[in-house]
Protein backbone atom coordinates (compact mmCIF):
# COMPACT_ATOMS: atom_id res chain seq x y z
CA UNK A 1 0.00 0.00 0.00
CA UNK A 2 1.39 3.50 -0.99
CA UNK A 3 0.40 6.35 1.65
CA UNK A 4 -0.17 9.72 -0.30
CA UNK A 5 -0.09 12.29 2.28
CA UNK A 6 -2.09 15.15 0.49
CA UNK A 7 -1.66 18.82 1.62
CA UNK A 8 -2.17 22.39 0.87
CA UNK A 9 -2.36 25.94 2.27
CA UNK A 10 -5.97 27.44 2.59
CA UNK A 11 -7.75 28.91 -0.87
CA UNK A 12 -5.43 26.06 -2.70
CA UNK A 13 -7.90 23.71 -3.93
CA UNK A 14 -6.82 20.72 -1.49
CA UNK A 15 -10.34 19.36 -1.11
CA UNK A 16 -11.18 19.87 -4.64
CA UNK A 17 -8.08 17.57 -5.55
CA UNK A 18 -8.84 15.31 -3.09
CA UNK A 19 -12.43 14.67 -4.15
CA UNK A 20 -11.15 13.95 -7.52
CA UNK A 21 -8.62 11.33 -6.03
CA UNK A 22 -11.81 9.70 -4.71
CA UNK A 23 -13.09 9.89 -8.28
CA UNK A 24 -10.72 7.61 -9.58
CA UNK A 25 -11.71 5.09 -7.43
CA UNK A 26 -8.83 5.92 -4.67
CA UNK A 27 -9.64 5.61 -0.70
CA UNK A 28 -9.29 9.67 0.54
CA UNK A 29 -9.31 10.16 4.29
CA UNK A 30 -10.08 13.61 5.20
CA UNK A 31 -8.92 14.81 8.32
CA UNK A 32 -11.24 17.92 8.36
CA UNK A 33 -14.52 15.64 7.53
CA UNK A 34 -13.67 13.76 10.69
CA UNK A 35 -13.12 16.51 12.92
CA UNK A 36 -16.87 17.84 11.75
CA UNK A 37 -18.20 14.40 12.19
CA UNK A 38 -16.07 14.64 15.59
CA UNK A 39 -17.80 17.95 16.58
CA UNK A 40 -21.24 18.08 15.04
CA UNK A 41 -24.37 16.70 16.59
CA UNK A 42 -23.44 14.15 18.82
CA UNK A 43 -19.71 14.14 18.36
CA UNK A 44 -17.71 12.13 20.44
CA UNK A 45 -15.89 16.12 21.28
CA UNK A 46 -18.37 18.16 22.00
CA UNK A 47 -18.78 17.59 25.75
CA UNK A 48 -15.12 17.39 26.27
CA UNK A 49 -14.44 21.30 24.19
CA UNK A 50 -17.60 22.64 25.64
CA UNK A 51 -15.45 21.75 29.20
CA UNK A 52 -12.34 23.12 27.99
CA UNK A 53 -14.57 26.00 25.60
CA UNK A 54 -17.63 26.89 27.82
CA UNK A 55 -20.38 28.54 25.74
CA UNK A 56 -18.55 27.29 22.23
CA UNK A 57 -21.18 24.50 21.95
CA UNK A 58 -24.88 23.93 21.61
CA UNK A 59 -27.70 21.45 19.83
CA UNK A 60 -26.04 21.79 16.64
CA UNK A 61 -22.48 20.52 18.39
CA UNK A 62 -19.47 22.51 18.72
CA UNK A 63 -19.62 26.32 16.78
CA UNK A 64 -16.85 26.24 15.02
CA UNK A 65 -16.36 29.62 14.26
CA UNK A 66 -16.97 30.62 18.21
CA UNK A 67 -14.29 28.15 18.85
CA UNK A 68 -11.95 29.03 16.01
CA UNK A 69 -12.10 33.05 17.31
CA UNK A 70 -11.37 32.14 20.80
CA UNK A 71 -8.28 30.38 19.62
CA UNK A 72 -6.95 31.87 16.52
CA UNK A 73 -4.54 34.29 18.61
CA UNK A 74 -4.08 32.05 21.67
CA UNK A 75 -1.49 29.38 21.79
CA UNK A 76 -2.49 28.26 24.84
CA UNK A 77 -5.92 28.06 23.55
CA UNK A 78 -4.82 26.53 20.44
CA UNK A 79 -3.12 23.45 22.32
CA UNK A 80 -5.91 22.55 24.66
CA UNK A 81 -8.05 22.22 21.44
CA UNK A 82 -5.62 20.37 19.56
CA UNK A 83 -4.89 17.80 22.77
CA UNK A 84 -8.26 17.24 22.56
CA UNK A 85 -8.77 16.58 18.84
CA UNK A 86 -5.49 15.32 17.04
CA UNK A 87 -5.87 11.80 19.14
CA UNK A 88 -9.42 11.62 17.73
CA UNK A 89 -8.14 11.99 14.67
CA UNK A 90 -5.12 9.90 15.06
CA UNK A 91 -7.32 6.85 15.58
CA UNK A 92 -10.01 7.25 12.90
CA UNK A 93 -6.57 7.71 10.76
CA UNK A 94 -5.76 4.59 12.42
CA UNK A 95 -8.62 2.33 11.62
CA UNK A 96 -8.71 3.83 8.27
CA UNK A 97 -5.56 2.33 6.96
CA UNK A 98 -6.43 -1.11 8.55
CA UNK A 99 -9.64 -0.89 6.76
CA UNK A 100 -8.13 -0.12 3.02
CA UNK A 101 -4.54 -2.15 4.02
CA UNK A 102 -4.84 -4.04 0.76
CA UNK A 103 -5.33 -1.42 -2.00
CA UNK A 104 -2.44 -0.39 -3.67
CA UNK A 105 -3.44 3.53 -2.85
CA UNK A 106 -4.54 6.07 -0.46
CA UNK A 107 -4.61 9.50 -0.08
CA UNK A 108 -4.14 10.92 3.88
CA UNK A 109 -6.47 14.65 3.25
CA UNK A 110 -4.17 16.64 5.69
CA UNK A 111 -4.15 20.39 6.11
CA UNK A 112 -1.41 20.73 8.81
CA UNK A 113 0.72 17.45 7.36
CA UNK A 114 4.20 19.37 7.15
CA UNK A 115 3.25 21.58 10.77
CA UNK A 116 2.43 18.61 12.88
CA UNK A 117 5.29 16.11 11.32
CA UNK A 118 2.37 13.92 9.76
CA UNK A 119 4.86 13.77 6.61
CA UNK A 120 6.88 11.36 8.23
CA UNK A 121 4.49 8.83 8.59
CA UNK A 122 3.19 8.98 4.65
CA UNK A 123 5.38 7.01 1.59
CA UNK A 124 5.15 10.26 0.02
CA UNK A 125 3.56 14.07 0.18
CA UNK A 126 1.60 15.68 -2.47
CA UNK A 127 1.48 19.25 -2.37
CA UNK A 128 -1.91 21.18 -4.21
CA UNK A 129 -0.36 25.19 -4.92
CA UNK A 130 -1.98 28.22 -6.81
CA UNK A 131 0.00 31.46 -7.30
CA UNK A 132 -0.59 33.98 -4.13
CA UNK A 133 -2.67 36.24 -5.79
CA UNK A 134 -5.07 33.25 -6.87
CA UNK A 135 -5.45 31.67 -3.04
CA UNK A 136 -6.50 35.66 -1.93
CA UNK A 137 -9.07 36.13 -4.08
CA UNK A 138 -10.71 32.36 -3.82
CA UNK A 139 -10.42 32.64 0.42
CA UNK A 140 -10.98 36.46 0.63
CA UNK A 141 -14.45 35.28 -1.30
CA UNK A 142 -15.73 33.72 1.21
CA UNK A 143 -18.64 34.56 3.51
CA UNK A 144 -16.92 36.32 6.56
CA UNK A 145 -13.43 36.01 6.07
CA UNK A 146 -11.18 39.25 5.89
CA UNK A 147 -7.58 39.93 5.27
CA UNK A 148 -7.10 39.88 8.72
CA UNK A 149 -8.58 36.47 9.77
CA UNK A 150 -6.53 35.19 6.73
CA UNK A 151 -3.51 36.85 7.37
CA UNK A 152 -3.60 34.99 11.04
CA UNK A 153 -4.53 32.00 9.51
CA UNK A 154 -1.05 31.74 6.81
CA UNK A 155 1.09 32.97 9.58
CA UNK A 156 0.32 29.20 11.31
CA UNK A 157 0.59 27.63 8.16
CA UNK A 158 4.19 26.46 6.66
CA UNK A 159 4.46 29.15 3.48
CA UNK A 160 3.91 27.42 0.26
CA UNK A 161 6.69 28.28 -1.43
CA UNK A 162 8.38 25.39 1.45
CA UNK A 163 5.69 22.75 1.34
CA UNK A 164 6.45 23.17 -3.08
CA UNK A 165 10.28 22.77 -1.85
CA UNK A 166 9.49 19.96 0.11
CA UNK A 167 6.76 18.19 -1.94
CA UNK A 168 7.51 15.06 -4.08
CA UNK A 169 4.42 15.87 -6.18
CA UNK A 170 2.96 19.41 -6.63
CA UNK A 171 -0.65 19.99 -8.61
CA UNK A 172 -1.35 23.38 -9.40
CA UNK A 173 -4.83 24.34 -9.33
CA UNK A 174 -4.36 27.77 -11.08
CA UNK A 175 -5.99 26.65 -14.38
CA UNK A 176 -9.27 24.77 -15.30
CA UNK A 177 -10.95 22.13 -13.34
CA UNK A 178 -10.12 20.00 -16.29
CA UNK A 179 -6.56 20.78 -16.11
CA UNK A 180 -6.60 19.93 -12.36
CA UNK A 181 -8.55 16.89 -12.86
CA UNK A 182 -5.43 15.62 -15.62
CA UNK A 183 -2.64 16.00 -13.28
CA UNK A 184 -4.47 13.82 -11.07
CA UNK A 185 -5.54 11.06 -13.31
CA UNK A 186 -1.84 10.89 -14.30
CA UNK A 187 -0.65 11.10 -10.97
CA UNK A 188 -2.90 8.14 -10.02
CA UNK A 189 -1.90 5.83 -13.31
CA UNK A 190 2.11 6.25 -12.53
CA UNK A 191 1.62 5.63 -8.93
CA UNK A 192 -0.63 2.56 -9.28
CA UNK A 193 1.64 1.57 -12.26
CA UNK A 194 5.33 2.58 -10.74
CA UNK A 195 4.82 2.57 -7.30
CA UNK A 196 6.87 5.99 -5.81
CA UNK A 197 9.26 6.70 -8.16
CA UNK A 198 10.10 9.35 -10.35
CA UNK A 199 8.65 10.14 -13.58
CA UNK A 200 9.88 12.64 -15.86
CA UNK A 201 5.96 13.41 -16.45
CA UNK A 202 4.42 13.78 -12.87
CA UNK A 203 7.19 13.78 -10.40
CA UNK A 204 9.65 16.06 -9.54
CA UNK A 205 12.71 15.01 -6.34
CA UNK A 206 12.38 16.13 -3.29
CA UNK A 207 14.94 17.12 -0.71
CA UNK A 208 12.79 15.84 2.40
CA UNK A 209 14.22 13.07 3.92
CA UNK A 210 11.16 11.10 4.33
CA UNK A 211 11.05 7.09 5.91
CA UNK A 212 10.88 4.21 4.11
CA UNK A 213 7.20 2.60 3.71
CA UNK A 214 8.50 -0.83 5.71
CA UNK A 215 8.50 2.29 9.17
CA UNK A 216 4.54 3.14 8.20
CA UNK A 217 2.98 0.32 10.33
CA UNK A 218 4.92 1.31 13.36
CA UNK A 219 3.97 4.56 12.40
CA UNK A 220 -0.08 3.64 12.92
CA UNK A 221 0.60 1.49 16.07
CA UNK A 222 2.26 4.54 17.97
CA UNK A 223 -1.14 6.94 16.82
CA UNK A 224 -3.30 4.30 18.15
Amino acid sequence: MIVLGLTGSIGMGKSTVAAMFGGFGVPVFDADAEVHRLQGPGGALVAAIESAFPGTTGPGGVDRALLGHRVLRDDAALARLEALVHPAVAAARAAFLRRHRRRRLVVLDIPLLFEKGGWRAVDAVLVVSAPHHVQRRRVLGRTGMTADRLDAILARQTPDREKRRRADFIIDTSGSLNATRRQVRRLVACLRTRGVRYCRECVRSSSTQKPPASTFPRAIASSR
